[in-house]
């Protein structure tokens, strides 16, 4: 047996909108959006452009297309980052991570987010730099 009523479900007090949400301007919580626009290999240099947003996990596949060359056997990099609208320090992780063993790294073409990146992040870099050189043993028997 089936009922039917016209009564509303809820009362009018229950009824009435909700105000407006009011939308938080703060940071963006999305992940970015990375696009290796070309790759190709030079010899044993990997040659990527870049596009998009680069964050800790956009980064990722950043970290991982250098990490197969390596295994290949390609020592140089080169990273064309005309395009590449936003970066943060994931990746200065892959930029950090690749000259390691003796590998070169070349950025083409710095946008002004990864200029940007670069220049805020340059004293930190260089003081670690000269921490791991101070502690390695060439450097200790000058003293």
């Amino acid at each position: 047996m089936s009922t039917s009523s016209a009564a509303p479900i809820l009362s009018a007090a229950l009824a009435t909108p909700a105000p407006p949400v009011v939308h938080d301007s703060g940071a963006d919580t999305a992940p970015g959006v990375i696009v290796v626009d070309s790759c190709t290999t030079l010899g044993t240099t990997l040659v990527l452009r870049l596009a998009g947003e680069i964050d800790h996990f956009s980064a990722a596949p950043l970290r991982a297309l250098p990490a197969s060359a390596a295994d290949d056997g390609c020592t140089g990099l080169v990273l064309d980052t005309s395009r590449v609208s936003f970066c943060d320090s994931g990746f200065l992780a892959v930029l950090d991570w690749w000259p390691q063993q003796g590998r070169r790294l070349r950025l083409a073409n710095p946008s002004r987010a990864v200029q940007h990146l670069l220049n805020a992040a340059a004293p930190a870099r260089r003081q670690r730099a000269h921490r791991a050189h101070a502690g390695s043993p060439t450097a200790a028997g000058r003293s």
